[in-house]
């Protein structure tokens, strides 16, 4: 990057805890990057107001009120289904473009293959950086992930939406913290734009996306001694599962933390396809992996947000109880138990 970002994060309308995943994301994990949120439903308030934490970064209703903040780029804040970009921001995107806002987008619209906004952005001199874009010359996957010596640990999901890559983010942060050698490979926009590299699986052409996910992980793995793999989506879920697929059998993990939220029954945007019970769908993911290399959950990673403190620690027993394995909130409350699980595996696997 020609220069460090400060981001200017649009999510108009679209600002709350569980409808602006990126600009969340970028907000736990890298506050000191953003200056302001746009969305003029909620301007005058602060994400920490919305959102629970980001303190008292603002929230603008215009790019020329976040302009007043000093930004150097806007940020789009939104993951929403399909990816594509909404109309209704063209003319909030025109405006940060003709400001000489760089663009950083992880829609699967990139915004660089726009005529009117791509000529706009050589005469301003900005760069848009649509982080999706997939790499050249990926190959197909061939099982090389077998020959490195890292564990290799999978975030899988009983959805999507529910926690996966802020599962594995948190487990990073409290493996470093004791003193463990961890990297963390980003599979979504939103975890490229945190860890600063990576590949947006679920824009890759369908018969490399394994292959990307073996790149990934062979990467990471030149890197550390325990590489976390970010998950995406779902087995169960008719939209995503090929992507659960693909990053399952690219990665091809020695072990799988689970992700779940309590109060989800179906899958999100399917209220068709009920989610099985966590140690079916634990039972679940081993059987599809264990054909390529046996792989055990080890872990019950639960998101739950929308539940009081006491029904939330009620839903942890639950899981424990259910599935035997350690099981907590990383997020809410103290990530240790799935921490001392991967260290656990880790040592047993490596010693």
């Amino acid at each position: 990057m020609a220069r460090d970002p400060r981001y200017l994060v649009l999510a108009e309308g679209q600002f709350g805890p569980m409808t602006s995943k990126t600009a969340n994301g970028c907000i736990r994990y890298s506050p000191e990057r953003v200056v302001g949120v746009l969305d003029s439903r909620r301007a005058g308030q602060t994400a920490g107001q919305v959102i629970g934490f980001g303190g008292d970064i603002p929230i603008v209703a215009t790019v020329e009120d976040g302009l007043k903040l000093g930004p150097n780029a806007l940020l789009i804040g939104i993951a929403p289904t399909g990816g594509k970009f909404p109309e209704a921001w063209r003319g909030i995107m025109r405006s940060a473009i003709a400001s000489g806002l760089d663009i950083w987008s992880g829609l699967h619209t990139f915004i660089g293959d726009d005529p009117e906004f791509a000529s706009l952005a050589r005469e301003r001199g900005v760069v848009i950086h649509d982080l999706r874009k997939p790499p050249e010359n990926l190959q197909v996957a061939a099982g090389r992930v077998r020959d490195v010596a890292s564990t290799v640990i999978l975030t899988v999901g009983t959805d999507c939406n529910i926690g996966k890559m802020t599962s594995s983010l948190q487990l990073r942060d409290g493996l470093r913290k004791r003193k463990r050698s961890v990297a963390f490979a980003g599979t979504g926009q939103t975890g490229i734009l945190i860890e600063g590299w990576g590949i947006s699986v679920d824009a890759v052409i369908a018969d490399f996306i394994a292959g990307a996910s073996e790149r990934l992980t062979l990467d990471a793995a030149k890197e550390a001694e325990i590489v976390l793999v970010e998950g995406q989506g779902s087995l169960v879920h008719p939209s995503y599962s090929g992507v659960t697929y693909g990053l399952m059998q690219g990665s091809l993990p020695h072990a799988m933390i689970m992700c779940g939220q309590p109060s989800r029954t179906t899958v999100n945007n399917h209220p068709w396809v009920k989610i099985p019970p966590l140690r079916d769908f634990i039972a679940f993911h081993e059987r599809v992996l264990e054909p390529l290399r046996p792989s055990k959950t080890i872990a019950v990673a639960l998101n739950t947000y929308d539940l009081s403190e006491p029904a939330a620690r009620e839903a942890i027993a639950r899981a424990e109880d259910e599935t035997g394995l350690p099981a907590t909130d990383p997020v809410r409350f103290d990530p240790a138990p799935i921490v001392d699980a991967i260290e656990r595996f880790h040592t047993s696997r490596t010693r």
